[in-house]
């Protein structure tokens, strides 16, 4: 349940700090059964009390021990002269705003705190939005809900595939499909034509393609057309797509349109889920691999293919609010030179590198799925890892990336949290 969610069923009386505040209570509960990841739980308190302190409005309301200076307060005035609700964009000019301003007068109701500011402006704010919006709030919450997950957490929980013709005329199953595939970071389309027109139309229902050197939509065999050992038969460790990119692409999606031959298992595993793993065994590896960037690198000199590119960012990358891991950059394959990192830090380095490497190839951690026509698999490629066995025979595969806002956007004007 969001702090929004919270705060709007909590109600009570009101009354001004008149001592110190005891320290905030709250409990970040972790269930490795369900896998799930940074959730809150905020004490079910009534009070709301206040102290306007020298630098600071200090509030404390539903157990959540706040703090927010009075230039963020004025900046963040909601009235109608300061803020714009019909297009959701500020009106007040915050480089005119006293970096020294303090509010004259304070009160309270039952839901709202209201400030008087020198000039007589007041500002009026729900009690519940400042909660929402605070730090201490933000620290405690997730910015994208999700389960973690080994092979067996996601196979004991069943998660359904989306059927093509529904999927495609009605938004409640567009929305279980997004709200599955933000959960996992995986999701699953069954019955969709075995055409890469039809592969097109599915994607486009989610998102809008990105276009990148390979084009929009790809449609590809083992033919080494480009320089990526992705256009062979040989296996394919686990790693993370683009990470040569200075932004990865968000989503992949593939589709199986035809093979004629043995193996081709895909291979997938919750990039978030070993991340944990670390941070709880060693969290001094976790915060190496969260702060120090390297590079990435594709230089395809085939045909007439002449493409370079970098890409530079820690293999982990967090919200330093609340150390939730929103993007795994990890390709064995395509990392460059490592010549960002002092040597003084380099082995640690790679020690932090192999303890990663060592839980993403735990075979517990992998799922296995045959691909095959009509079963188009989206990709969430900022968390989840892929790869393949070998295989031979004709294997057919077309897919394409999407861009993630897009994707994000969709379920968000779906009533998700994304």
């Amino acid at each position: 349940m969001s702090l929004a969610r919270v705060f709007r069923h909590l109600q009570g009386y009101l009354q001004p700090i008149s001592k110190a505040q005891p320290p905030l209570m709250s409990v970040l509960t972790r269930s490795q059964k369900q896998g799930r990841h940074w959730q809150h739980t905020a004490r079910q308190s009534t009070d709301c009390q206040w102290q306007l302190q020298e630098e600071c409005l200090e509030l404390s309301y539903g157990g959540l021990l706040m703090h927010f200076d009075y230039v963020w307060l004025r900046d963040h005035c909601r009235s109608s002269s300061c803020y714009n609700s019909k297009t959701n964009q500020r009106n007040l000019d915050t480089a005119n705003v006293e970096l020294n301003i303090r509010p004259t007068h304070s009160r309270v109701d039952n839901e709202n705190l209201f400030l008087t500011w020198p000039d007589g402006h007041v500002t009026k704010y729900r009690l519940s939005w400042l909660a929402q919006h605070s730090y201490e709030g933000q620290k405690q919450s997730t910015m994208q809900p999700r389960i973690i997950w080994n092979s067996d957490i996601y196979t004991d929980a069943k998660v359904p595939s989306a059927n093509w013709d529904k999927f495609m005329t009605c938004d409640e199953e567009l929305k279980k499909f997004l709200s599955s595939f933000l959960l996992y970071g995986i999701a699953f389309v069954e019955d969709v034509p075995p055409t890469v027109e039809a592969t097109e139309t599915v994607t486009k229902r989610v998102s809008l393609i990105r276009e990148t050197m390979y084009g929009k939509m790809w449609n590809f065999t083992s033919d080494f057309s480009r320089g990526d050992t992705a256009y062979t038969k040989l296996a394919l460790d686990r790693h993370t797509d683009t990470s040569y990119f200075q932004e990865p692409c968000g989503i992949q999606v593939f589709h199986c349109l035809r093979h004629e031959g043995t193996g081709g298992r895909t291979l997938l595993v919750d990039g978030f889920y070993s991340a944990d793993q670390v941070f709880k065994k060693t969290p001094d590896n976790f915060e190496l691999l969260a702060r120090v960037p390297i590079k990435h690198e594709y230089i395809e000199n085939i045909s007439q293919h002449r493409n370079h590119m970098i890409g530079i960012g820690p293999v982990l990358n967090v919200y330093p609010w609340n150390n939730e891991v929103y993007m795994v950059r990890y390709n064995n394959y395509d990392r460059a030179v490592i010549n960002t990192i002092p040597h003084d830090v380099v082995k640690r380095w790679y020690v932090a590198h192999r303890e990663l490497t060592t839980e993403l190839r735990k075979p517990e951690n992998e799922l296995w799925v045959k691909l095959k026509p009509g079963k188009v698999l989206f990709i969430d490629n900022w968390r989840v890892m892929h790869g393949r066995e070998s295989f031979t025979g004709l294997r057919q595969l077309c897919g394409c990336y999407l861009t993630r806002d897009d994707v994000l956007n969709t379920a968000r004007s779906l009533g998700l949290q994304a």
